[in-house]
């Protein structure tokens, strides 16, 4: 049976996506190979998913139609100048690695070869992701649908133009640390009236997932679901009062807007 997915460095992310790939029945495990590069993760990895895995790169390569680059940002021109000659038109190469642009992609691969950008957060993890992608300049529409199917197995996934990937970068890539915070706030919250700890971070991540979930199912506008909680002369509007005054919409915009700025700093001194 052919390999239909070839993910080469499988961390957290692409173990992510093995775990969303076989749940989704894109492929089978007869259908993927993985790569690492200790023989320790190499024979843990392998037993444990039950899925070929290999420390050489190049077997990936031949074998795979779609290849994940799955490595960290600094390894992934080492990555493509290693396997390289074997790709081509045939080929999918997909790069999950935060910062790394088209141009530094499409550079290392022969003319023709399909490229695809990606922008995953952690929460793939747990079938929770949010992941951009930006397809290169030879990428037909049924590639990226295939591509795109691969991270919805693991949560959301959507198309942007490149230009916006350092915005993504900044919200939803960094955006799990600045609900986290939240999360903890509202926590300490609740301990400050005397809530358990346990008690009172269960109540505030609960909300926080039901609110999202809210905002995702509905399509509605936050501010029309925001409205629906604050009735008048209520307590939900002396809590917003608190919060407008502290600027937290003011600074979390901010949080995004320099988290953005940082990741364009970040790639153009890296390349």
């Amino acid at each position: 049976m052919a390999t239909k997915i070839g993910i080469i460095g499988a961390g957290k992310i692409g173990e992510a996506l093995v775990q969303g790939i076989l749940a989704q029945k894109l492929a089978s495990r007869e259908e993927l190979m993985l790569s690492v590069r200790s023989e320790k993760h190499r024979a843990e990895l392998e037993a444990r998913t039950g899925i070929r895995t290999l420390t050489d790169n190049r077997e990936v390569a031949v074998a795979a139609e779609t290849i994940v680059i799955a490595v960290k940002p600094k390894n992934v021109g080492e990555v493509l100048d290693g396997i390289a000659d074997l790709l081509g038109p045939k080929k999918l190469v997909i790069s999950t690695a935060a910062g790394v642009p088209l141009e530094l992609l499409e550079g290392r691969v022969p003319a023709g070869t399909p490229v695809i950008r990606t922008m995953p957060n952690m929460a793939v993890a747990i079938g929770e992701g949010m992941t951009a992608l930006s397809p290169g300049k030879t990428v037909p529409a049924e590639r990226l649908d295939w591509a795109t199917s691969i991270f919805r197995a693991c949560g959301r996934a959507l198309v942007v133009g490149e230009e916006h990937m350092d915005a993504v970068t900044g919200l939803s890539g960094s955006g799990p640390a600045y609900v986290y915070i939240i999360i903890e706030s509202l926590a300490d919250g609740g301990v400050k009236l005397g809530l358990p700890r346990d008690v009172a971070t269960e109540l505030a991540a609960q909300t926080v997932l039901g609110a999202a979930a809210n905002v995702l199912k509905t399509g509605e506008h936050p501010a029309k679901l925001k409205d629906q909680v604050t009735t008048p002369a209520g307590v939900t509007i002396d809590g917003i009062l608190e919060l407008e005054e502290g600027r937290v919409r003011v600074t979390l915009i901010k949080a995004v807007v320099k988290a953005a700025e940082r990741a364009r700093q970040l790639l153009h001194k890296a390349y």
